[in-house]
């Protein structure tokens, strides 16, 4: 992945309802979500929700597709996977530091933390 390619989706991502929608449709996982689903669970209104989803479009961090008079959209997880690999390429001076990989199985199942993520175990 070029620097550019890099920048042009972290921006994409820079942004807190583009962040919240990107989030929602990577927990949605390959069923994706139909924009007024998206809308309702964010609380953004018609017209701001097809401004985002259409930068998310554009810089190929999601796709839609047409199902009757609503479009789906999904996460192009491949495209999150590049950009992590570009993130960490060559992590911690090149020692092994870190999961090479952070794509999921399509069939995976979510697991649950053995914590809330902002408490610290005793």
């Amino acid at each position: 992945m070029e620097i550019l390619t890099a920048a042009e989706l972290l921006a994409a991502l820079g942004h807190e309802s583009r962040l919240a929608i990107f989030r929602l449709l990577i927990e949605a996982g390959q069923e994706g979500m139909n924009a007024s689903a998206i809308g309702e669970k964010l609380a953004l209104p018609g017209a701001t929700l097809s401004f985002h989803l259409a930068h998310l479009t554009r810089a190929g961090l999601i796709t839609g597709k047409r199902e009757s008079r609503f479009i789906r959209y999904t996460a192009k997880y491949e495209t999150m996977s590049e950009l992590m690999a570009f993130l960490t390429h060559n992590c911690c001076q090149g020692h092994e530091c870190m999961p090479k990989r952070f794509s999921c199985p399509v069939d995976a199942k979510p697991v649950a933390p053995s914590s809330p993520p902002n408490e610290v175990e005793p």
